[in-house]
């Protein structure tokens, strides 16, 4: 399933091979988010150019159509989600808990991923529209009151099929205070043992560490978690910028070495190399296509805002020497901007594509070539010589 082909010499990063049903991947490795099973904008063709290895997609979202999908027999892999894509590619789904415990928010009370460095416990934070038991959530989404458990998760995700899987978890926000934490980390590890006991075995199961950013209860949940019959280990949970170092730091040493480890929601580019230099094999995060479809693209010298004025008349390519379809196609800063920003859908719809087409292809030459430094024993030359260009 997992094999670490090289482990670097001054950090903990390494070099592997995870295999699935749907084919290999080279770690470390970019994973996109293709929320419903898919990418707007783009064709399966498309998803090709991008040289992408492995897509996450979202049981919350994908739930419904999901469990009305009839293919799913004698707990066989389904292709209810590469027939989304259109792809025969590795995938992911997520088990559904981050977004029964952020966007079942009320708005005053919603929190995202990251909150500012400067964020505290705050006993006053309140979840209005959930109400969390032994067995699972309560909540309330688009005027329906819902249930996700542990049990409903691993079935949800069975229907959808996808390579690998993850286990329901009681994710926390940074404002959530010690004992909220300590309360979660609890649940967590009894929805783990639930979801090992009713996971399909051709899906690989990763569990999750939480413990928000108390030191003791995320070595805590590392070690329970650690020693489970998982197939890998996810990293969950929301954290300022500042402490994804420090939290690693606490939770790698407790799991197996031969396992691989997924880091859920995190890709900007200076946290890629944090994730990989702490031992991260894996990483999703929705940057790359979230900024693409408003016209952000990456280039080793930073971001470029397609919308602006200056680039109205720029015949340049994205990026010179850049590889991905849009630019090796030789389609200027100017013919984007131009479709980026026109009021006709199909034209603002091909903009997209083309940012799309070289945001997806960007992040995953960076991380060829970070495969390739560790490769050749040259991952902090290769780091520091990229982020010396690289304007953030």
């Amino acid at each position: 399933m997992f094999t670490v082909i090289k482990k670097d010499k001054k950090t903990k990063a390494r070099l592997g091979v995870l295999t699935t049903p749907h084919g290999v991947i080279k770690t470390p490795s970019y994973v996109f988010v293709g929320t419903y099973g898919k990418f707007l904008h783009l064709t399966p063709e498309d998803i090709k150019k991008t040289d992408s290895q492995l897509i996450i997609a979202n049981t919350f979202h994908l739930w419904e159509s999901a469990l009305k999908n009839k293919r799913a027999k004698n707990g066989k892999l389904d292709t209810f989600l590469t027939q989304k894509l259109g792809l025969n590619i590795p995938t992911m789904t997520d088990s559904g808990g981050f977004q029964v415990l952020s966007l079942a928010f009320g708005d005053k009370n919603r929190v995202g991923k990251f909150m500012a460095d400067s964020a505290k416990a705050d006993t006053t934070f309140k979840r209005s529209k959930i109400r969390i038991t032994q067995k699972g959530v309560h909540f309330k989404f688009n005027g329906q009151k819902l249930f996700l458990g542990p049990e409903l998760s691993m079935k949800i995700q069975r229907a959808i099929g996808a390579d690998i899987i993850f286990a329901f978890d009681h994710i926390t926000s940074p404002l959530d205070d010690y004992e909220y934490n300590k309360k979660a980390v609890e649940l967590t590890d009894k929805w783990a043992k639930i979801c090992l006991k009713t996971r399909n075995p051709n899906q690989l199961l990763f569990g999750i560490v939480q413990g928000g950013l108390f030191k003791d209860l995320r070595k805590q949940s590392a070690k329970s978690i650690g020693t489970m019959p998982f197939d890998g280990f996810g990293i969950g949970g929301s954290y300022t910028k500042k402490q994804i170092s420090k939290m690693l730091k606490w939770v790698i040493p407790y799991l197996l070495e031969t396992k691989p480890r997924h880091l859920l929601g995190v890709g900007k580019v200076a946290d890629v190399f944090e994730a990989i230099e702490n031992g991260i094999d894996t990483f999703d995060c929705v940057i790359p296509t979230r900024e693409a479809r408003h016209g952000r693209l990456y280039t080793r010298h930073g971001h470029l805002d397609i919308r602006k004025g200056k680039y109205a008349d720029d015949k340049k390519t994205i990026e010179k020497g850049c590889g991905c379809f849009t630019c090796t196609n030789k389609v200027s800063r100017s013919d984007i901007r131009a479709l980026i920003k026109s009021a006709d859908r199909e034209l603002n719809a091909q903009g997209q594509r083309w940012c799309l087409l070289h945001n997806m292809w960007f992040f995953n030459n960076m991380l060829n070539e970070i495969r390739a430094s560790l490769a050749r024993d040259s991952y902090q030359r290769y780091k520091k010589s990229f982020l010396s260009k690289f304007n953030t």
